[in-house]
């Protein structure tokens, strides 16, 4: 099927569009989950495994790891081999490294688990923009993305109350491998009623140097962030960020690099929404990690009792992203989302300011508050940047994109580690090390704060869109 009648197929086939984005949507829930729902888990993890701080912190961060380093190749690969085929590929291998967890009873396994469903989100979240995208080209694209970035940050937020549910009745491992059967049957749906691909077959090489780069730039920076206090590590994160600056210069002098950053830089509407998107994630990856623990050691909660207030910003989320996103159809998107940038940064000052004493209703409060600014920020942000590009770059749109956030996720977490390192250290979070970890809260929400400020700063400047 040639590319014009696959989207006239589409254009004429609304219940084939709504069967793709429910099945799409439903995967991304899915994988967002896995990224979240682990932080509710982590003190029951460290009980079971016996790790310390430190080691705990590592949890989300390899997931991340393998989401940053794959980003990128997998919308150069998906342009080239097809955004459907990588698509369906990630879900096997999410399914696949998941079921490694019965075989887990050391940390090094656990984090082998989580890197490679990170590489398999990357080849999720790298395509699955691109695909509704082209699906929804001429129908309301805008709201479509809305419920995909509600699908995100559903997945993301829920994780916890779902994640501490599973745990009470089925145990930690439960949050890993039982979600994996939902997204094998989303698998089914989206290709029994998916037709075609979109690929361009022309499309340039993997620049396998310039990921050799990245995915070692990446690794000594977060293992040096794991304990930089030590000379050595120290060493190691500044290594990561000096071949971080050889791999920019490297895109620069390839003709057909990973990242085409002179590109990037000259189109103004889709750098900025990329910085704004960069700062926004990486104020927001500690809240649910810190906050999972505050509520568990701290207030003493369950985890299902602490997955509950955690997913108040995600109903809040899911109401508003799509209106913002239609709204976003319509007028700028600067304005929905810089709005959203200043409530984030109310949000942030208000949760730096907890005890030990803090009530749940100052909390939920804080909750709300980071969900209406993510509800006008997310899908007004995705659309300004997806329509800045052509068509048949919409697969490397939606790796940048989504590169944007798990890069920021990245900076975020391992500033925690630091804080972790540095503060805490290596022993187990006991009532003895509650005010440390009261302290961890409070330097982290205020660098957030001003990460939201930044973020609206870019979020502003990016230009008009209609």
């Amino acid at each position: 099927m040639g590319a014009q009648a696959l989207q006239d197929y589409y254009d004429s086939s609304p219940n084939v569009r709504r069967l793709a984005l429910l099945a799409l949507c439903l995967i991304l829930i899915i994988v967002s989950m896995s990224l979240s729902a682990i932080n509710i888990a982590i003190p029951a993890i460290g009980d079971e495994l016996k790790v310390d701080a430190e080691a705990l912190s590592w949890i989300p961060t390899a997931m991340l790891w393998g989401n940053v380093v794959f980003l990128l190749p997998i919308g150069r690969l998906a342009d080239r081999y097809g955004r459907k085929r990588l698509f369906g590929l990630g879900v096997v291998l999410y399914i696949v490294s998941s079921a490694l967890i019965f075989i887990t009873y050391e940390i090094y396994m656990l984090l082998l688990v989580r890197v490679l469903q990170g590489i398999a989100g990357s080849m999720v979240y790298g395509t699955g923009l691109a695909i509704i995208g082209a699906i929804y080209a001429n129908s309301s694209r805008g709201q479509a993305l809305g419920l995909v970035g509600s699908s995100v940050y559903f997945g993301l937020t829920m994780g916890p109350l779902i994640g501490g549910w599973l745990i009470m009745d089925w145990g930690w491992r439960s949050i890993i491998w039982m979600p994996a059967i939902v997204a094998a049957a989303a698998l089914v749906v989206l290709f029994t009623f998916v037709k075609g691909e979109w690929r361009t077959p022309d499309a340039p090489k993997l620049d396998w140097q310039g990921l050799a780069l990245m995915a070692l730039a990446v690794t000594l920076f977060l293992l040096g962030m794991g304990q930089i206090s030590e000379p050595f590590y120290m060493t190691m994160a500044v290594s990561g960020l000096v071949l971080f600056a050889l791999f920019i210069r490297h895109q620069l002098n390839r003709e057909n690099p990973l990242l085409r950053i002179r590109a990037v830089k000259a189109n103004r509407m889709l750098n900025r929404s990329l910085l704004a998107g960069f700062f926004v994630y990486g104020s927001s990856f500690s809240l649910v990690f810190l906050l999972s623990m505050y509520l568990q050691y701290v207030h003493a909660m369950t985890p299902i009792e602490a997955g509950k207030i955690v997913m108040i910003q995600t109903l809040v989320m899911m109401v508003l992203s799509p209106i913002a996103g239609r709204l976003s159809d319509k007028y700028e998107a600067r304005y929905l989302s810089t709005l959203g940038c200043a409530l984030f940064a109310i949000g942030y000052l208000l949760m730096s300011q907890v005890g030990s004493d803090t009530s749940i209703g100052y909390i939920i409060t804080v909750m709300v508050l980071v969900g209406v600014g993510f509800g006008l920020f997310s899908a007004p942000n995705n659309n300004a940047a997806i329509g800045a590009v052509p068509a048949d770059r919409l697969s490397i749109a939606s790796a940048l994109i989504n590169l944007a956030r798990t890069t920021g996720n990245m900076f975020s977490s391992a500033l925690v580690m630091v804080l972790f390192s540095v503060i805490i250290g290596d022993v187990a979070i006991t009532p003895e090390q509650h005010p440390r970890l009261l302290l961890v809260i409070e330097i982290a929400m205020l660098l957030s704060t001003a990460y939201v400020v930044i973020a609206g700063v870019f979020s502003y400047r990016r230009g008009l869109t209609h």
